[in-house]
């Protein structure tokens, strides 16, 4: 979709506050792969984990970052992800269910559609 439509949406992926932290709530899978984060404290930390979030994953849609006080995160319910459409007038015009398993995108290419 990002590939598709980002000449006429503007794409964001927000990096919120870590799902799986090492001290908080690790995940088994990071586990066997390595993945130890622990829950960032600071902005600086915060967005030093998301940069290596984005590359290591390689995302190509360009990335923001929560303030450590997830007020995004607070405002949108985005924990663990989620995929949203707002439109012109800042109006969410989709949500997702939580990811990954509530990701649905031929529905939200349907209503980025209608946004056009």
């Amino acid at each position: 979709m990002y590939r598709q439509y980002r000449d006429r949406a503007a794409f964001y992926v927000v990096y919120i506050q870590e799902a799986h932290a090492s001290d908080l709530w690790q995940d088994e899978q990071n586990l066997r792969d390595g993945i130890l984060i622990r829950n960032p404290f600071t902005f600086g930390e915060r967005s030093r984990v998301a940069d290596s979030c984005v590359r290591n994953l390689g995302i190509e849609i360009p990335a923001l970052v929560d303030d450590i006080a997830n007020s995004t995160e607070a405002a949108f319910t985005a924990w663990p992800d989620r995929l949203y459409v707002i439109d012109r007038q800042g109006r969410v015009a989709y949500k997702s269910a939580p990811g990954p398993y509530g990701f649905h995108p031929a529905e939200a290419e349907a209503a980025l559609q209608q946004v056009f």
